[in-house]
């Protein structure tokens, strides 16, 4: 048709006839390519642009009609090489058609089908897959110019399939600038592409597999920077037109994949899928193995309030009297006030607050990170912990002492005057079945002091949980946690500890000023629930090895009140030079003492009395009966550390039906391969975690111990807190040789602010919406954890994002978030930052009469002879 010819060279003229002429020429070719080859691809035009863009375009191809080979002036013009690649028309033309200018339509569809035809011979493979991606044809940017081809690879239409949008960002290198594709038409660049693209097909699938997640990282990787991997992200560096090659977004992919492979996003590592799945979600009812210990204590506590989310000018400090050492449930002033009485202790119980408090707790002034382990063993910094009051008491006695910045702990105390090591030794040269670290594992430290009995156990891989209330001896649990030991803030007064039935190998009381035989032996008696048939009591006291009248009328009262329990005197050993004593008792294996006593005082509990209930039960003056079943709990002592922690209890058995869905010790096992490859292929390695600073750690919500178990070999230890609401597998985490408590995470913990350096949540919070205070557990994590400390939740993605909200509005390090389907992974490093606003919570200000006692108790406590008091 000549009406072709015109149009290419009268095109500057007449604007609207040479439009209209070149729609009908491409329509033309296009319909002939498509009747005669409709397994070729041939990109449909775009007209869209304006009238000087297409002009322009119409210029070129006429300037390159004058040449008898096209594909020398490609070459030899940038420009239209880069025109070349996008303009099908001009390139699907071969030499005839350049050299004649009046052929018709009709010839140079003919030439179309030649030229199709015969690349169709190369392609065949790939033209099955073309016919399947029909609508590739309304995105190919046709002989749109560059900017234009730039914005229509950003804004792809909606209907185009996730197969067709790959393709499409996947495009040849000819689209980037590389000079040597050039001279390919793109009928040919088309079919290479499809050819390749089967090659890369696993490539492809994997990175879109990556790229369906969304996750981000920062921290210690190299780079102070963080990094970020999404869809949009790759999808818009590869449309970007850049002198970068495509190659170098190639390898960003493959950097992609092998941060999967190696755990930072590896669903098997951080979200299990398939076979792991079951780990995220419970199966347990209260008809299951193990009864929740709400249940069992009879104690349900309900509470339902709508978190309110806050930003980082909404958030306040706490006005208090404790200051920086609030602990809400013990520092309840007005609670304490109403207190009928306190001969039992009761104003050193919980007693929580109606509404948990909401604002953040200060920071002391001075405060610094933490002495790491085992340094902090030895000292601590006196800012982070500036109280005198103990050193100045027991000084002498090897406690501890003021050393310029430090806090110095000798070691020692009233009954380790040598130190705490040779103690220990002592205690089993004369009573050697203790064997510590092997036979002995878990150990209750009773009125510990600072700890240090239970800090020197780690070095006879033993580990010790340390309790002593919050009382006139200022500040000695904090001590401990200050220095990496483990411990939190109790007393025995009316209620059991929140620990199960006979878990403990051996209890541990040294100088504590616990009146034992008191009221029918009711503390001793709790003491009795706890140790396991077979363990020991060790007593370390004045009446074991002091003359004065009121310690040999406690001693002989003791005497009368252990052959009653039928506890045995194992060992009394006096040292004469340092002038103390400790005497061993144990526990017996069997209920035949029981049933021999002449006298039934103290009398055997009810059997509907649950030794596992401790809760908020009180204090009983009755004892259990030891299991006598082969398959109970109790009935025999548990292998040796460190065999105990990986096998399955031999009281596990398979007709239960455990926490996940399957036969009790499979899901044990199975819990605890799953921790061993998170911990060790994303929490250990890809977190950004620096665990040399990491000593004290805390299982929000553990369910067999695993995740503790898994860092067995790290230098920490590890709080495995379990749920009141949730089944009630606190013995198992015992009979492994780890430690732990029950808890209502609607209340407040009873340990001091900042003496937790991780923190560890495994779908506690999407629990706790449904059932109280959200915002107030967010806010007891941030008082609990140390500044500088993690916090790792695993939960929904919807508890994801607000936690990521809040935390952000603290000032917090996000360190990384992940999320696959509907689960998701936070990591989030606590920040110094404190708010300048503060209110005020009128139950924790003291009055004239709080203070006025306090002061009592202090003069009294000067009073009390140095023999006397607890270490």
């Amino acid at each position: 048709m000549a009406l072709g010819r015109y149009s290419r060279v009268d095109g500057r003229r007449s604007s609207t006839s040479s439009t209209v002429i070149f729609v009908v020429l491409i329509g033309l070719c296009l319909v002939g390519v498509w009747m005669l080859t409709s397994s070729s691809i041939v990109p449909v035009q775009n007209f869209d642009e304006t009238k000087n863009e297409v002009d322009t375009q119409l210029k070129e191809i006429g300037d390159s009609n004058k040449s008898k080979d096209i594909s020398e002036d490609e070459t030899s013009s940038e420009s239209e090489s880069k025109s070349e690649s996008r303009t099908s028309s001009n390139i699907n033309s071969d030499t005839e058609s350049n050299t004649s200018g009046e052929n018709t339509s009709s010839d140079s569809n003919s030439k179309i089908e030649s030229n199709a035809n015969s690349e169709s011979s190369t392609g065949s493979e790939n033209n099955k897959s073309n016919e399947s991606q029909s609508k590739q044809f309304e995105d190919n940017p046709g002989t749109l110019p560059e900017d234009a081809t730039k914005e229509d690879n950003v804004k792809k239409p909606a209907k185009q399939s996730s197969d067709e949008e790959t393709n499409f960002e996947k495009r040849p290198k000819s689209e980037t600038g590389n000079e040597e594709d050039v001279k390919e038409d793109v009928v040919s660049n088309t079919n290479d592409q499809e050819s390749k693209s089967s090659e890369k097909k696993s490539e492809t699938d994997e990175n879109k597999s990556v790229d369906e997640k969304r996750y981000s990282y920062g921290g210690d990787f190299g780079d102070d920077s963080k990094a970020t991997t999404s869809k949009s992200n790759e999808g818009k560096n590869k449309s970007d037109k850049s002198s970068v090659p495509e190659n170098k977004d190639e390898s960003k992919t493959e950097d992609t994949t092998e941060e999967k492979s190696e755990g930072i996003a590896s669903e098997k590592d951080l979200l299990p899928s398939g076979v792991q799945s079951e780990l995220l979600n419970e199966t347990m009812s209260e008809d299951g193995a193990w009864k929740t210990q709400a249940a069992e204590s009879k104690k349900e506590v309900q509470k339902s309030s709508e978190p309110a989310q806050k930003t980082g000018s909404s958030w306040k400090v706490c006005n208090v009297t404790a200051g920086p050492d609030y602990i809400p449930c013990l520092d309840n002033l007005k609670a304490i006030r109403s207190l009928r009485s306190t001969r039992h202790f009761e104003h050193k119980e919980r007693h929580c607050p109606d509404d948990p408090p909401t604002c953040l707790v200060s920071l002391p002034e001075k405060y610094q990170r933490p002495i790491q382990w085992p340094t902090s063993r030895e000292k601590i910094w006196y800012h982070n912990v500036p109280y005198t009051q103990l050193a100045e008491y027991k000084g002498h006695q090897n406690w501890v002492k003021v050393s310029g910045e430090y806090l110095a702990f000798p070691g020692g105390g009233t009954q380790m005057m040598q130190g705490a090591l040779p103690y220990i030794d002592t205690i089993q040269k004369f009573a050697p079945d203790i064997a510590w670290g092997k036979r002995s594992r878990v150990v209750l430290d009773v009125g510990c002091g600072v700890a240090s009995f239970g800090g020197f156990l780690f070095d006879r891989d033993t580990l010790a949980m340390s309790f002593a209330p919050n009382d006139e001896h200022q500040a000695q649990v904090q001590f401990a946690l200050e220095r990496g030991i483990p411990a939190f803030s109790s007393v025995m007064g009316t209620k059991r500890l929140p620990f199960p039935g006979r878990v403990f190998d051996i209890i541990h009381c040294a100088r504590c000023r616990v009146p034992w035989h008191a009221e029918g032996g009711k503390l001793l008696l709790e003491l009795n629930r706890l140790l396991r048939p077979g363990g020991y009591f060790v007593w370390s006291a004045t009446p074991v090895y002091e003359n004065e009248p009121e310690d040999v009328q406690i001693w002989e009262a003791m005497k009368k009140l252990l052959k009653a329990i039928c506890w045995e005197v194992i060992s009394i050993y006096t040292d004469k030079l340092n002038k103390v004593g400790v005497a061993v008792f144990q526990k017996p294996s069997s209920n035949k003492c029981y049933e021999k006593r002449s006298e039934k005082e103290p009398p055997l509990c009810k059997d509907s009395d649950d030794p596992n209930a401790s809760w908020n039960v009180p204090l009983q003056v009755c004892m259990h009966k030891i299991p006598a079943g082969a398959t109970e709990r109790g009935s025999k002592w548990p292998e040796q550390w460190p065999a105990r922690m990986e096998k399955a209890p031999y009281w596990l058995l398979s007709s239960q039906v455990g926490v996940y869905g399957k036969p009790a010790p499979e899901d044990f096992v199975t819990d605890y391969e799953h921790w061993k490859r998170v911990v060790s292929k994303s929490y250990v390695t890809e977190m950004g975690i620096n665990w040399s600073t990491v000593r004290n750690v805390m299982d929000m919500r553990a369910i067999y111990g695993g995740f503790a178990a898994a860092l067995k070999d790290m230098n920490v230890w590890v709080m495995n807190v379990v749920n009141i609401d949730s089944p009630d597998t606190l013995p198992i985490i015992y009979e492994r040789g780890l430690i732990g408590m029950y808890h209502d995470w609607c209340e407040s913990f009873n340990t001091y602010p900042r003496t937790y350096d991780l923190i560890h949540a495994d779908h506690l919070f999407s629990i706790i919406k449904k059932k109280c205070n959200f915002e107030a557990l967010v806010v007891e994590v941030d008082r609990i954890l140390r500044p500088e400390g993690k916090l790792i939740v695993r939960d929904t993605v919807e508890i994801i994002s607000e936690l990521e909200t809040m935390y952000k509005s603290m000032q917090w390090d996000v360190r990384m978030t992940f999320s696959k389907d509907t689960e998701g992974l936070l990591c989030v490093h606590k920040s110094m930052w404190r708010p300048e606003e503060a209110i005020t919570l009128q139950y924790a200000i003291a009055n004239k009469e709080d203070i006025a006692r306090e002061m009592k108790l202090k003069e009294e406590l000067k009073k009390i002879p140095i023999h006397s008091v607890s270490s």
